[in-house]
């Protein structure tokens, strides 16, 4: 009986040592809320504000360039996209490429609110290739990552993250790309960071965009942008 116990307990041991080297009990997920190379921390980067081009003059839409057949105008001091009768996809893109930067702006979404703000992409019509950082009503993933005409949603924030957004109220979006890796932060909050080959090896427009299906209105201001270079390298979160 003694040996019978004794050889228990060595099978015990000997499945347990198992069952923790193959992560049985406390697995590694991954999945497309998370993102397993973030090692940064939870705050905004510090903008050298003598080095900030403003991309929005408040007065006209100088220095962009109107795509598709939506409503995209200002107004006290305001730029505001609105759904055309066409109620098709729509884009205000900027005339210069911008590859690594720290960008930093202010929305506001009335009625629906399902908008987003593009980076590294280019714009053919109203077909967009690039990346958007998601900007839409509370619950729908402010902040994330989706891939147009490719690989969809590349990163989400969690859910409930996005608990700060305000409809009808101001918020501030901020968005570090540099190199691979894209961060974000809403209303001081970090949504997500992504590291991605792809997108490192990208350039191209920062482009606001109103979404298809009309009923839309977005006020934007404060479109702020900081380009980084080699010299920025050690500009931490």
């Amino acid at each position: 009986m003694k040996h019978t116990t004794y050889l228990l307990l060595f099978l015990i041991a000997i499945f347990s040592y198992s069952c923790a080297s193959l992560s049985l009990f406390s697995p590694e997920t991954h999945n497309h809320y998370t993102n397993s190379n973030d090692s940064s921390s939870n705050s905004e980067p510090v903008v050298n504000k003598a080095n900030t081009i403003n991309l929005f003059n408040g007065t006209d839409l100088s220095g962009w360039i109107t795509y598709g057949t939506e409503k995209w105008y200002v107004e006290d001091g305001l730029l505001i996209c609105e759904s055309g009768p066409n109620a098709e996809y729509g884009y205000l893109g900027t005339d210069d490429y911008y590859k690594n930067f720290v960008l930093n702006l202010e929305f506001m979404q009335e009625a629906n609110g399902n908008s987003g703000v593009f980076f590294r992409s280019t714009v053919d019509g109203t077909a967009v290739s690039g990346w958007q950082v998601e900007v839409a009503p509370p619950g729908s993933y402010t902040g994330g990552i989706y891939e147009s005409y490719g690989r969809g949603w590349l990163v989400k924030p969690s859910m409930g993250k996005d608990s700060s957004l305000i409809m009808g109220d101001w918020n501030k979006l901020t968005v570090k790309v540099q190199d691979e890796t894209v961060t974000t932060w809403l209303n001081g909050t970090k949504m997500i960071s992504y590291t991605d080959k792809k997108i490192g090896e990208a350039n191209g427009r920062i482009a606001l965009q109103i979404h298809d299906g009309g009923g839309i209105k977005v006020k934007w201001r404060n479109i702020k942008l900081q380009k980084l270079d080699s010299s920025d390298l050690d500009i931490n979160f």
